[in-house]
């Protein structure tokens, strides 16, 4: 089973970042990895613009057969986002930079799309 960290730091990101986990998942199969995703900077907004609904579904869609998607709290911070208003699928981590850190020392294979 792989181990991979998807890292998105610009909202540009995101639509190419989905595409390649769900592209991803239908090689190796929704049991065949443990993917995560971590936001920091200015990809933390695109969780919380309602714009984007179709990619916040496809996100939740992923997350749904255990796709993991983080949020930096210094970034949420930083562009004074409302921690308790992000989507129900996002889980807060203290700070994105350390949990990239934290996943490659645990074997993640590292992805910046």
């Amino acid at each position: 089973m792989y181990q991979v960290l998807f890292h998105v730091s610009d909202n540009e990101t995101w639509p190419k970042a989905v595409t390649n986990i769900e592209n991803f998942l239908k090689d190796v199969g929704p049991s065949g990895a443990t993917i995560e995703v971590v936001a920091n900077a200015a990809a933390v907004m695109t969780y919380y613009n309602q714009e984007k609904a179709e990619l916040l579904e496809r996100m939740q869609q992923l997350a749904a057969i255990g796709v993991k998607f983080t949020a930096c709290r210094n970034a949420l911070r930083a562009h004074q986002l409302d921690e308790q208003a992000k989507p129900d699928f996002v889980e807060v981590v203290p700070g994105g930079i350390t949990e990239i850190v934290a996943k490659q020392a645990a074997g993640y294979l590292y992805i910046k799309p």
